[in-house]
């Protein structure tokens, strides 16, 4: 397990390599780290702004080249999004580090949490956040397949489908708190009634009755957040829902 110190010491040391590189003009510190959240668990995600004519792709390569010869890097993951290479390194002492490269352009805060190191960003867009009809629509088609994996006896498919419903289920409830909707990241903050509700959507147990009872929760608790989103839409769905329901 990688220490406090050990994180800090690291961010330091990526601050100057970016200081250092002549291509890198701006650089920020993202997440926990710039809203002061950060605890011993807090991974480092640093955004590097790229200089104009430049391919980020090249430097994110001869970051990674450098980095692995300063640390003991077990993989990487690359993520795509907003036209934006987020390079993901997982340190052999577990420690997260997400390094994005920026366009010159295309820099800039899109979530709360934006620490700038040097640089001049672009101006801050506001997060983007999940339209409930999609997800009420992705909760309804997980629905359809968790009914037939449970019919069809395939107890550990209709598993991962019931934890797609909740997965939306919990989405739709941290929009209507005002909570992140990402990944589960608000989801600890909502009311307890609320979660002891979502609790019930989860099977103890991958055996038939187990997924059914889940599954009956799961299709109750999709018909009242649908309805406090939109109070249509769930008039429209409620035979379809019903229809959902698993018989023996």
């Amino acid at each position: 397990m990688f220490t406090t110190q050990f994180r800090d010491e690291l961010v330091r040391l990526l601050e100057e390599h970016a200081r250092c590189d002549p291509r890198v003009v701006g650089a920020a510190l993202v997440g926990s780290a710039a809203t002061g959240g950060q605890d011993r668990w807090s991974d480092i995600d640093l955004a590097l702004q790229i200089a104009d004519g430049v391919d980020p792709d090249d430097v994110a390569d001869d970051w990674t080249a450098w980095l692995r010869t300063e640390q003991d890097v077990a993989d990487t993951l690359d993520v795509h999004g907003a036209g934006t290479l987020f390079r993901v390194f997982l340190l052999a002492n577990s420690l997260q580090v997400d390094l994005s490269f920026w366009r010159r352009d295309s820099f800039r805060a899109t979530e709360p949490g934006f620490r700038v190191l040097f640089g001049a960003p672009n101006a801050a867009t506001e997060p983007t956040l999940p339209e409930p009809a999609n997800l009420v629509a992705m909760a309804w088609l997980y629905a359809l397949h968790s009914r037939s994996a449970v019919a069809r006896g395939r107890l550990w498919q209709a598993s991962i489908m019931l934890d797609g419903i909740r997965e939306r289920l919990i989405s739709l409830a941290c929009l209507r708190h005002g909570l992140n909707p990402h990944q589960g990241r608000g989801v600890d903050r909502l009311p307890v009634g609320e979660l002891d509700a979502l609790a019930a959507t989860r099977p103890c147990a991958v055996e038939p009755e187990e997924l059914r009872r889940a599954h009956t929760a799961g299709l109750a608790a999709l018909a009242e957040e649908a309805a406090r989103h939109d109070q249509g839409l769930a008039d429209r769905l409620a035979p379809a829902l019903r229809a959902l329901a698993l018989t023996q």
